[in-house]
């Protein structure tokens, strides 16, 4: 499936219930191919009304944070979620909605053929690495995805609402540029 395929795919999803209770599906946004990818949870409010992963003010943040790291979300990185419709409430993602998905991003992951792969969150983290760890144990390592190096952060969302943790996510993008520098 190439991209225009996956696009048609996702747009006319209805694998699971979200996309009833959704305006839009977000399936990403960036370059396609891209060395950088940084894979979120869901889509917000915003997100789900614009059609683009990222918006608002954590999409603020994380603007900030990779301007930080002299990249932006249209050259060399792309950001997609696990899920790409909203679920009602800004709620946590259920297990079958994780499940029936999944096989999109894994696709986009195939597509993308990043060099890195940023887990943003404890959904994102836990998807893509198969775990129920903590956010916390899974930083600061360099774990794979489908022989993929991936580094685990926390989500710009949770920054906003926990600031002194800005500090350890801004240590965990230096990681991931290290990381990148040594592949």
């Amino acid at each position: 499936m190439d991209w225009p395929a996956l696009k048609a795919k996702v747009k006319g999803c209805t694998d699971c219930k979200l996309r009833s209770t959704c305006t839009q599906t977000v399936l990403g946004v960036g370059d396609e191919k891209a060395d950088w990818l940084l894979v979120g949870e869901a889509p917000g409010a915003e997100e789900d009304r614009l059609g683009e992963p990222f918006v608002g003010q954590a999409g603020r943040l994380l603007d900030n944070m990779l301007a930080a790291i002299a990249l932006n979300r249209r050259e060399n990185v792309y950001i997609a979620n696990v899920l790409k419709c909203r679920p009602p409430g800004n709620r946590n993602p259920e297990p079958e909605e994780v499940a029936k998905c999944s096989p999109h991003l894994q696709r986009q992951i195939e597509l993308i053929r990043p060099k890195l792969i940023v887990a943003m969150g404890r959904f994102a983290a836990q998807t893509l690495l198969g775990t129920g760890a903590t956010i916390a144990s899974l930083r600061g390592k360099v774990h794979r995805y489908a022989g993929v190096p991936l580094v685990v952060t926390y989500h710009p969302a949770y920054l906003l609402r926990n600031l002194p943790d800005k500090a350890k996510a801004w240590a965990d993008l230096r990681f991931a540029v290290r990381t990148m520098q040594g592949l």
